[in-house]
């Protein structure tokens, strides 16, 4: 028996099967990820199967079909076709935004969904695709139960100092506040640090940097600060998201004319490190341009990693240690050193040749021996936390 594990993100749909063990599950017998659900992208879906070779395939896209819909019948075939004896027992699905209305995963009914739904404006990229994947696994296998695990659970930790903001406080109460987001990695990222640096109960700073992109303080491995807020705009600046913006640019562009729809598309889909660099969205194309504005845009990007690992240490008292995960943390040795070195007046120091070997196949240590805060990279894992609490939840 398993759980099936689903991510559905902003440019890929991230999958993996965890056979149940009594009261908790064990390593993945199968991985994949469908990459490339841009609007312009070419969806190509990859696979293992139990530590097998990878298999990779293009996914097929007739007409004027919607690609995120292509990529969810692709996996929902492979799922009846190639792994039906695995027996799925639930499916654990990645929720970004659980709102005021959830603070721990829930099974899926009706009522819930339409209490998610309402959700959709606060997280556009990921919660429509994120109930989308819901409601088609609920077709595809109508007598298997739906969990949902929410990136905000993990910040209920957070003190009414970070959550609230300067405004009226009616609409406090409304529910507009800071909700923070990327919980499920922060809480495996945490799980693997208990385990291997004991000192990272103190003053841990974590940077999840992918194509989202966010900072998380703990203590006691619980969230004392993070830089996403309200919706996941805040904040780092990411792929096509800008991040931290002064209101003031946004009603400046209501009186220049621009409309509900054309303000979102630029701050959700054109901004980042797409709009800095005009070329990509995707650090590891901007690396390999070497345009004046793809570097640019990549030192922006670290320099707004730094700004705000420095904030949230100061929220804390300083920082004992940092680890980095998400794509892009777990796998640009350069965006790691430019970020450790613009942070080594806080102690931070890393060894270049650690750095460099820290491949995000698995969690290491990276500092050098002088360095006094403890730097880890740390292959975040989602859906083995999805997985879990679906299954302590069943």
């Amino acid at each position: 028996m398993s759980i099936l594990s689903v991510n559905a993100g902003s440019s890929s749909l991230k999958f993996a099967l965890y056979p149940i063990q009594g009261q908790s599950i064990g390593e993945a017998e199968v991985t994949g990820n469908i990459e490339g659900l841009e609007p312009s992208g070419q969806p190509r879906i990859s696979f293992s199967d139990a530590g097998q070779k990878t298999e990779s395939a293009t996914v097929a896209v007739s007409g004027n079909a919607d690609v995120f819909d292509a990529a969810l019948n692709t996996l929902k075939e492979l799922l009846h076709s190639r792994f039906a004896h695995l027996r799925v027992q639930a499916i654990a699905h990645r929720v970004v935004h659980g709102g005021a209305y959830f603070n721990s995963s829930v099974r899926v009914t009706p009522e819930v969904l339409t209490q998610l739904a309402t959700l959709n404006a606060l997280a556009p990229l990921h919660q429509p695709h994120n109930l989308a994947g819901i409601r088609a696994f609920e077709e595809s296998f109508p007598a298997v139960p739906q969990v949902a695990c929410f990136d905000t659970a993990f910040h209920r930790t957070l003190s009414p100092l970070e959550t609230t903001f300067a405004i009226d406080h009616q609409l406090t109460e409304q529910g507009v506040r800071r909700y923070g987001f990327h919980g499920l990695s922060y809480q495996y990222v945490s799980q693997v640090l208990q385990r291997e640096v004991p000192r990272s109960v103190g003053r841990t700073v974590m940077a999840h940097l992918g194509n989202g992109a966010s900072v998380c303080a703990t203590t006691a491995y619980q969230s004392r600060a993070t830089t996403m807020g309200f919706s996941a705009l805040d904040g780092l600046m990411m792929g096509t998201r800008s991040g931290a913006l002064d209101p003031g640019v946004v009603l400046y562009l209501m009186e220049q004319g621009w409309d509900h729809d054309r303000i979102q598309k630029l701050l959700y889909k054109q901004s980042g490190l797409l709009g800095v660099s005009g070329e990509s969205a995707d650090m590891r194309t901007l690396r390999a341009s070497g345009s004046g504005a793809a570097r640019f845009a990549t030192e922006l990007f670290a320099h707004r990693v730094v700004r705000e690992v420095g904030a949230l240490s100061a929220c804390i008292g300083g920082v004992d240690v940092l680890a980095f995960t998400g794509g892009i943390g777990e796998h640009d040795a350069l965006l790691r050193q430019q970020v450790c070195e613009a942070l080594a007046y806080m102690g931070v120091h890393i060894d270049l040749a650690r750095n460099k070997n820290a491949l995000g196949d698995r969690a290491c240590a990276i500092q050098s021996d002088q360095s006094t805060v403890d730097v880890w990279v740390v292959p975040t894992d989602e859906g083995r936390v999805a997985a879990q609490d679906a299954l302590t939840l069943l």
